[in-house]
Order: structure tokens, then C-alpha cells, then sequence
């Protein structure tokens, strides 16, 4: 085992990290923010772990009809929810010189009761010539997430989390790494659609001011372990003004490792939104260690959970494919992955290899180029519509399993995940070399 982890010690430092990092806009920002009691909230699995505490209640927690209602308690109108919600979903601004509608003695305690800041800027890392920003937010209780904003020549997408850190454990996911610090709440999602909204619109992006016209649930977190919360998300970013944002939903992606149940429960909840699926193995032998949720849900589960959804919303999904040298993609895999992909109907998958990230503590790298090339043929000859996706925002660690602020040494269960794929490739060392 010694041996076999120089060798991948040495691997890992010959990775070629792409372009060059710049950094701009770096400060430290201490929280105002009251810590509030420990929250009571259940996780789903205990993959989930459990939230330590809640945040501090905010405009966007709330439907429509509950805005009126928080705003007659405390004795204004329930016209002015209508008011409010217009300069927050559709104008993107909540400042009180701004509220020119509202009688100036009422703004600041408005302000006050109903828009408690959720999410301060610590830092920004600038990338691909301006064009992509990776933003680190911190919380009200100090715990920080990030997101990553990126202009496209026809779209400008925004990458949002739904977890401070991940419970998941995936060892070759920086983000997994580091391990769960709580569930975020509904408005301390929104938040980051709104910032970077205004961030956009004031023109942060390289090539002037633009409009964010998709959002993918691909940050920090598990999205379908934080489903409440993501689910009344949803309902902020797709419900036109002065319900939501207004964002067309079939230009909106929710990302799972697995989830079964609550994938049945997005189907039901009837989004017109893209499912992506992290499967990264056809098999379970080796899906097993390297995504640890595989123990619960096994790989013909998810396809089947994934292909009953697409047969419910006609949205094609999903496959994601992260790309490890000498683990995950080998050509009798592919084969495998096109062999239980085609088995459940045509044209219902997208798969997206992307070669690996590198990641902080990892010791596996990308795919050969030759290697990569022969996984994506072999899924276009069985008919399968496959991309290479890039690795936008690698070089400022914003690019897919690279997001995590704060990774010392893992969680108890990444490490536990990382010995077992280790395990894994030392029982397959042995065999091959009887």
C-alpha cells in the first residue's frame, strides 16, 4: 500500500493545473449576525447530517401569500408585499433609498424585520479572461459557500450551493471532502441568485452587463438532501414576478449523486427542470466506494429512479461522468454505461464526461486525452449523445468537485470513503498481477 500511494503521490503532483490564477477583491469580513439555537430540522439520511443552526428569517423563506401575512403582523399593509416583492425579484434591489414607493419612515424597519443580510462577500477569484467569477460568501454564523458565475457566448450561468460542505463523502470531490456543516435555508439560496444577479447586471462579467438566464444546483452541497429548502427555491426562481424571479425552468439544473426517493419526489413536484446525475461508475463494485450513498442506492436504482423521471417530464437527463486515470474509465465501462443507459430506452441520457479536477488531499488524476477520447466515442457509436464538458474555472478551484472553502484534512467519512477506494484499487492491483 506504501508503494502504491507514492506512486500516486507522484501522479498527483505531475497534474498540470490550466491557466493562471488571479485574485482579486480579497477581504475579511466578520459576521454581524446573532448565532441562533441549535436548529431541529431532521436530515433525510444520515448522510445528510444534522443542521447547527438555523438562519435568521428572511423575505425571500416565504411564499406570496405568507409575505402578506408576516407584513399584517407587523401591521403594514398586505400591498406591500406586492411592492417588495417587485424590487426584490424583479429589480434584484432591496436598498432603502431605493423603496421610493414605500413612506420613508417605515423602510428602515422594514428592512430591519424582513431583509436581514444573509450572505457577506469575503472574496472573489477571477478567471477565462473575466469571464468566470467564483465568489466566497460567508453566512451569518461564520460557515462559508461559494458560487460561480460564468458568461457563455449565448447564456450566462450561475452555479449556486445548497450546503455549507457536503455529507456525501465522495473522496475524489473536494467539497465531499470536507464534510456537512448544515443545511442552508431557503433565503440563504435565493440570495445567492440575487447577488449575482446584481453582480452581473452592473456588469462584474468581462463584455459588459448581462442577465443570468440558467441556474445549476452543482455547489456545495447535495441538493436532494436539502429538499425542502430547494424545493421552495425552485418555486422563487421559475414563479414570475412578484412570486419569483421568473427564470425559465428547462433552463435550471438540479444535480444528485443519488437520491432515489426525492428524485421521485421532483418528478412529482412537476419542475420542468434538467436532472443530472453524478454516476461516475456503471458498476457497483466499484460505485460502492467511490460514491458512498451506492450502498443505499445501487446503480440500476438510480438509472431506473432517472429514466422514470424523464418519462414523467419529458426532460432528458443527465449522466455525469467525472473521468479518473486507470479507475473509472476504462472502454469496457463505457460499454457498460451504454449497455444500461440503451436498456432503458433511447434518447432519454446525455452523458457528460469531464476529465477530473484536481482536488486538495486527492491522489487520483484525469483521464488521458487518449483515454477520454475512446470513453465519449464509444458512448456516440451506441447512439448516446455525449459531450466532453470543459473545465471552466479549474485554475481558481471553481470548476465541478473543486468548491470547498475550507477542507483540513476531511471528514471521518471522506476518509473512511477514500480508504475504501484505495482498498479497492490495491485488491484489483493484486488480481491482475496473478
Amino acid at each position: 500500500m506504501a508503494e502504491i500511494a507514492k506512486k500516486q503521490k507522484k501522479t498527483l503532483t505531475a497534474f498540470p493545473h490550466k491557466g493562471t490564477r488571479t485574485k482579486v477583491n480579497t477581504h475579511a469580513v466578520s459576521s454581524p449576525h446573532q448565532v441562533l439555537p441549535d436548529s431541529t430540522n431532521a436530515p433525510f439520511l444520515s448522510f445528510a447530517g444534522t443542521s447547527k443552526g438555523k438562519a435568521p428569517m428572511h423575505f425571500a423563506d416565504f411564499s406570496y401569500d405568507e409575505r402578506k401575512e408576516k407584513l399584517k403582523e407587523k401591521g403594514y399593509p398586505a400591498f406591500r408585499a406586492d411592492q417588495l416583492s417587485r424590487h426584490y425579484f424583479e429589480r434584484h434591489r432591496i436598498d432603502e433609498e431605493e423603496l421610493t414607493d414605500i413612506p420613508q419612515a417605515q423602510r428602515k424597519d422594514i428592512i430591519r424585520s424582513f431583509f436581514p443580510p444573509l450572505l457577506t462577500k469575503v472574496r472573489e477569484l477571477v478567471a477565462d479572461k473575466g469571464k468566470t467569477i467564483k465568489s466566497v460568501w460567508k453566512l451569518y454564523d461564520g460557515h462559508l459557500i461559494e458560487t460561480v458565475l460564468m458568461r457563455y457566448p449565448k447564456r450566462t450561468t450561475l452555479c449556486i450551493s445548497s450546503q455549507a460542505g457536503c455529507g456525501m463523502a465522495c473522496p475524489f470531490c473536494a467539497t465531499g471532502q470536507g464534510g456537512l456543516q448544515r443545511n442552508l435555508s431557503t433565503a440563504e439560496i435565493v440570495e445567492q441568485v440575487r447577488l449575482n444577479m446584481v453582480m452581473a447586471e452592473n456588469g462584474a462579467l468581462s463584455g459588459g452587463p448581462t442577465r443570468i438566464s440558467n441556474i445549476v444546483f452543482m455547489g456545495m452541497g447535495e441538493p436532494l438532501s436539502n429538499w425542502l429548502r430547494v424545493k421552495n427555491t425552485l418555486h422563487r426562481l421559475i414563479e414570475s414576478p412578484p412570486n419569483g424571479f421568473g427564470l425559465a425552468a428547462r433552463n435550471i439544473t438540479v444535480s444528485t449523486v443519488g437520491m432515489v426517493p426525492v428524485i421521485k419526489k421532483l418528478k412529482e413536484e412537476g419542475f420542468q427542470v434538467t436532472l443530472a446525475v453524478s454516476l461516475h461508475a456503471p458498476d457497483d463494485e466499484l460505485r460502492d466506494p467511490l460514491i458512498p450513498l451506492n450502498a443505499k442506492f445501487k446503480v440500476d436504482e438510480v438509472l431506473d429512479a432517472a429514466f422514470d423521471y424523464y418519462t414523467g417530464t419529458k426532460r432528458r437527463v443527465s449522466i455525469e461522468y467525472a473521468l479518473i486515470k486507470n479507475m473509472n474509465d476504462h472502454e469496457w465501462r463505457a460499454e457498460l454505461l451504454a449497455k444500461k443507459i440503451n436498456e432503458r430506452g433511447r434518447g432519454w441520457a446525455h452523458v457528460n464526461p469531464i476529465p477530473l479536477n484536481p482536488t486538495p488531499e486527492s491522489v487520483w488524476t484525469a483521464s488521458t486525452y487518449e483515454a477520454q477520447e475512446k470513453f465519449v466515442r464509444i458512448l456516440s457509436d451506441a447512439g448516446i449523445a455525449t459531450s466532453l464538458r470543459d473545465t471552466r474555472g479549474s485554475d481558481i478551484d471553481g470548476a465541478c468537485g473543486q468548491l470547498a472553502t475550507e477542507v483540513k484534512g476531511g471528514s471521518p467519512k471522506a476518509r473512511q470513503a477514500r480508504c475504501a477506494v484505495d482498498d479497492f484499487m490495491e485488491t484489483r492491483r493484486v488480481q491482475a498481477e496473478k
